[in-house]
């Protein structure tokens, strides 16, 4: 009698991010005394870049939002001033990917507003935007900016209709979008982009995901399952895949993982527990991690996601004992990489009134720059002009180097573009501004353009920090980071000297003997 054995080996997969870690910012690295929105929407209400936090806020008469400085955390005065030019509650507002300074915000009031922040952040109250998007019958609850291309914004509103809107046009009340998309039956969700902007997702309250033409807003794909409540979606990346989070038949939390070519049937089904908050789903193509917040959690649980089965492999999660409201992501290029920082959320914690980072870190022993874990990423620089893409061109996100060292600087005729559309923006956006401040603006502009011409205005931006803007340190803490980072800062400089001179030597020597085969010959 012959007895089988069975041998059981454990399926270890190897990954750079098994151990990656939440860290969340001591007390006095947080925004505190904010005086938070009470809405029940569903959104993330802070939205953040390299410069500046955005919070949406709770007022009385109308709509506002709060912009803060990155770089100066701690307590926020009462009467700081706001952002208020909606009569109805803000719903959503994002920052313009290719501008620090330029933020949308949509309201209860059926209208978008685009605004302009002063460069030294919102000293006294904004009540004049510099574009106002009128076309919406109700209350506009989402907007998403064109990954791509320059000054395209996207905005829905529970007329449940998707309307496109070209800021490069010269009115400041657009009264006429570029496009309108009508094919959905109820309130649209959530909106999501490919890498290069040219297919659009939603999830809709009618239990639909429909993935579409960005441009032209034709259906290519629609599919629903009978077991799962579609909330948010996204297109992870390149990956030629869509995930939908939500709740299951029996109201327990789901995700689910959808094949981007065929919605019939879903790849994967997994539910998590019972909670009944909204699941936010975040994902970082850079890493292919993904991450999911709960509303009303402290937790953020966190995946990594593949091409090949079981697709979505659970790493980790990072607790907290305060629940959050929604989430604001810092831009890949405002990260902390001498940390090794990967992400970086800011929690909206209504309990508190409190703004708190939460920054995701690889650990590595090493101190040098990590290449393997900051691969080129998106920058802000814009692809596409707005009558480029809408003239049928679809093209990737230029994309920059997080290296320390590696400098952003836009072309001189960039610069000089921008300038003068800011100074048009600025005779359009403040009607009946004194006539002496609006001369001293035209000084300003063209000073500046003046500066670029010289090659004396570019703006130095290393990992998302403009250098005339950094903060002196407050605490030990910081002294002793920002001290470290000058001695990496002198150790890559010393090595590369030493490149460089043994570079000379070599070269000393290969005109020595061509001297010397010359002299014999």
């Amino acid at each position: 009698m012959t007895v089988s054995k069975m041998t059981w080996r454990p399926q270890y997969r190897s990954s750079k991010f098994r151990h990656v870690f939440g860290k969340a910012a001591t007390k006095e690295n947080c925004f505190d005394g904010v005086p938070i929105t009470r809405s029940v929407q569903d959104n993330h209400f802070c939205a953040v870049n390299p410069r500046f936090v955005a919070i949406i806020t709770e007022c009385a008469g109308g709509g506002a939002f709060l912009v803060l400085s990155v770089n100066h955390p701690g307590k926020v005065d009462p009467h700081h001033p706001r952002v208020s030019g909606h009569r109805g509650n803000v719903l959503d507002i994002k920052w313009n990917p290719f501008n620090d300074y330029c933020i949308a915000s949509c309201s209860e009031d059926t209208t978008v507003k685009v605004w302009e922040i002063p460069t030294h952040g919102v000293l006294k109250t904004l009540t004049v935007p510099w574009k106002e998007l009128q076309g919406h019958s109700r209350r506009v609850g989402i907007i998403e900016w064109h990954p791509t291309a320059n000054n395209i914004l996207f905005s829905t509103a529970y007329d449940y209709q998707v309307m496109i809107w070209n800021l490069d046009s010269p009115e400041q009340v657009i009264k006429n979008p570029v496009r309108t998309i009508k094919h959905h039956t109820d309130v649209v969700l959530s909106m999501s982009f490919n890498t290069d902007g040219s297919l659009l997702a939603t999830t809709c309250r009618d239990r639909k995901i429909r993935l579409m033409e960005a441009r032209s807003g034709n259906m290519l794909q629609e599919g629903s399952c009978k077991t799962h409540k579609a909330s948010k979606a996204l297109i992870l990346g390149n990956m030629k895949m869509i995930f939908t989070s939500g709740t299951s038949r029996y109201n327990s939390r789901q995700f689910v993982l959808w094949d981007q070519d065929d919605l019939s049937t879903p790849l994967l089904e997994e539910n998590l527990d019972g909670s009944s908050g909204l699941l936010f789903p975040f994902y970082d193509p850079d890493t292919h991690m993904l991450y999911l917040a709960g509303k009303g959690d402290g937790s953020i649980r966190y995946y990594e996601i593949s091409s090949e089965k079981p697709y979505i492999q659970y790493l980790m999660e990072f607790r907290s004992h305060t629940p959050q409201k929604g989430m604001g992501v810092m831009p890949k290029r405002g990260l902390d990489v001498s940390s090794c920082e990967v992400f970086r959320f800011y929690k909206v914690v209504t309990v508190k009134s409190l703004i708190e980072p939460v920054s995701m870190i690889v650990p590595r022993r090493s101190e040098s720059y990590q290449e393997d874990i900051y691969p080129m990423t998106p920058s802000n620089r814009p692809a596409l002009t707005a009558d480029e893409w809408l003239s049928g061109v679809d093209k990737g996100p230029i994309l920059m180097s997080l290296k320390p060292g590696s400098e952003l600087t836009e072309p001189p005729s960039e610069t000089k573009a921008l300038a003068n559309s800011m100074d048009t923006h600025r005779s359009w956006s403040r009607p009946g501004m004194p006539q002496h401040s609006y001369i001293q603006d035209q000084q300003e502009v063209k000073e500046a353009s003046d500066l670029v011409e010289d090659g004396r205005g570019q703006t130095h931006v290393i990992n998302g920090e403009d250098l005339a803007l950094c903060s002196p340190p407050r605490t030990e803490n910081e002294l002793r980071l920002k001290f470290l980072k000058q001695q990496e800062e002198i150790r890559r400089l010393r090595e590369l000297l030493n490149q460089r001179d043994v570079r000379v030597k070599q070269l000393e020597l290969e005109i020595k003997n061509i001297k010397n085969s010359q002299t014999q010959s």
